[in-house]
């Protein structure tokens, strides 16, 4: 037992030690072996455990596949056994907190787990104690069974959360499992952090459904405890509190509306203050999903809470998913044409600059794709063009990436020669002229060779406004 528990210990997250005891060879026999001969019925428990845990952490670690027969026939069935009535509490956590940190990552273990042994129904089972017997026979045993009414509810909501971290059925089994969406909400509001967390992980990853977004998480108005989650929590929560957050924001939620009345906006402005950078994304993606397609009020709420100055210091944060979020951000808040020319003609100047300033930066191909599509949104506005029109520096850039060896990047551009020079809209006229003096034309020619299909009829479609 001891060597087995030093074993658990050492290939816990740790790719090296657990590659090097695969190969481990003990009186001729393979030491993964003999840890699945130690997870058979007969053995005692704490030693089934404890194998199964050595053989889950060699697995994560990435030493042992997640298809091998070792996983899938005698460590994964040994966990689910674990989390029966017949076993102690300690080790229903433990062999239920194991199991979920096997699954986690792997779909098809998800699938194989959920079917095995009725687990669904018998997580369940982890949120009656203490049970109201026990209160009236013996005292000791209720004094037990509070101490570990806590750790099993937090189990439990582990396991949901990796069950149900890919697959639509699997949640939906969940969520119809008796009362369950009343206990994790129940479990936002715990006074111990730990049954907070795990609570919020849970709903986090049923809230990766479209479908339960629709329903469960409306009949149960999932966003109220979330918000009060979102309130005072510590930072482990809160950046899971935050990522479900932009889940229900999502344009088909229909929490979405509640949410934003009950001030959303200035809390999430607030999360892109956060000195921690997961806070930072999660604040400015959930925004980016509340301004899409958004009416102009909500835009409007959302420029004024986030402060121009706050959105630059976003576009100049170091990591890049922040950068790349408060792009999407203004790629949203500038759609449809009136918003456009609302928002530019109050921030342009300041626009203007931050668009110039990533294209002039070290930055990748993806965050300048986004740049340039957030001009191409601009130049389709009515009176924003102008702001194009009259800026020379931004018309080379422009003209610089129609040329550039990426595609991508020469299909963005595209875009903003197309919206400037279309046909019927007012002064396009002097904006083809302007843009046929620049070369602009010649580029539109040789594009129309282009080996890629896509480039070659975007390009022929802008000379047709030439000609028409």
């Amino acid at each position: 037992m001891q060597a087995l528990k030093c074993f658990s210990v050492l290939a816990f997250e740790n790719p090296q030690v657990s590659m090097t005891l695969v190969n481990v060879l003990v009186d001729g026999e393979l030491l993964p072996q003999i840890f699945v001969k130690m997870l058979q019925r007969d053995k005692p428990i704490e030693m089934q455990l404890t194998s199964a845990k050595c053989l889950t952490y060699m697995c994560r670690a990435g030493a042992i596949r997640t298809d091998d027969n070792c996983i899938v026939l005698k460590t994964l069935p040994c966990l689910v056994r674990m989390c029966s009535k017949e076993r102690l509490l300690e080790e229903r956590v433990e062999g239920a907190e194991t199991l979920a940190y096997l699954i986690e990552p792997d779909v098809e273990l998800q699938r194989i787990a959920s079917i095995t042994d009725h687990l669904i129904a018998m997580l369940a089972d982890y949120f009656k104690y203490p049970s109201s017997v026990s209160a009236i026979t013996d005292i000791k045993r209720l004094d037990h069974d509070l101490k570990h009414a806590h750790e099993l509810r937090q189990a439990a909501f582990k396991l949901y959360a990796s069950l149900g971290a890919n697959d639509e059925d699997i949640r939906k089994k969940i969520i119809e499992t008796e009362n369950m969406m009343d206990r994790i909400v129940t479990g936002l509001s715990e006074s111990s952090v730990k049954v907070r967390l795990a609570a919020v992980r849970c709903l986090h990853s049923l809230s990766r459904s479209v479908q339960q977004l629709r329903t469960s998480f409306q009949d149960h108005a999932v966003w109220k405890p979330l918000m009060k989650v979102l309130q005072n929590a510590p930072d482990e929560i809160l950046v899971v509190a935050s990522s479900m957050l932009c889940n229900l924001l999502l344009e088909f939620s229909p929490s979405k509306e509640p949410i934003l009345e009950s001030g959303a906006v200035e809390l999430l402005c607030g999360l892109t203050q956060s000195e921690n950078p997961a806070l930072r994304v999660n604040g400015i993606w959930a925004l980016m999903n509340m301004a899409f397609q958004a009416e102009q009020k909500i835009k409007a709420d959302i420029l004024r809470s986030l402060s121009t100055e706050q959105l630059f210091r976003l576009l100049s944060d170091s990591d890049l998913n922040v950068l790349m979020k408060t792009l999407g951000l203004l790629r949203n808040l500038l759609s449809t044409r009136p918003h456009i020319d609302k928002i530019m003609s109050t921030h342009g100047k300041q626009i203007m600059q931050a668009v110039t300033l990533i294209l002039e930066g070290e930055h990748n191909i993806e965050v300048k794709e986004q740049t340039l599509c957030i001009l191409a949104n601009i130049a389709d506005g009515t009176t924003a063009k102008d702001l194009i029109m009259t800026n020379d520096d931004i018309l080379q850039k422009i003209k610089y990436y129609m040329g550039h060896s990426h595609v991508k990047l020469q299909l963005a551009a595209m875009f903003c020669i197309s919206n400037l020079i279309w046909n019927e809209e007012e002064g396009s006229q002097e904006r083809q002229d302007k843009l046929r003096d620049m070369g602009i034309v010649d580029i539109l020619h040789k594009l129309s060779q282009s080996p890629d299909s896509n480039l070659c009829d975007k390009a022929k479609m802008a000379l047709q406004q030439y000609l028409a």
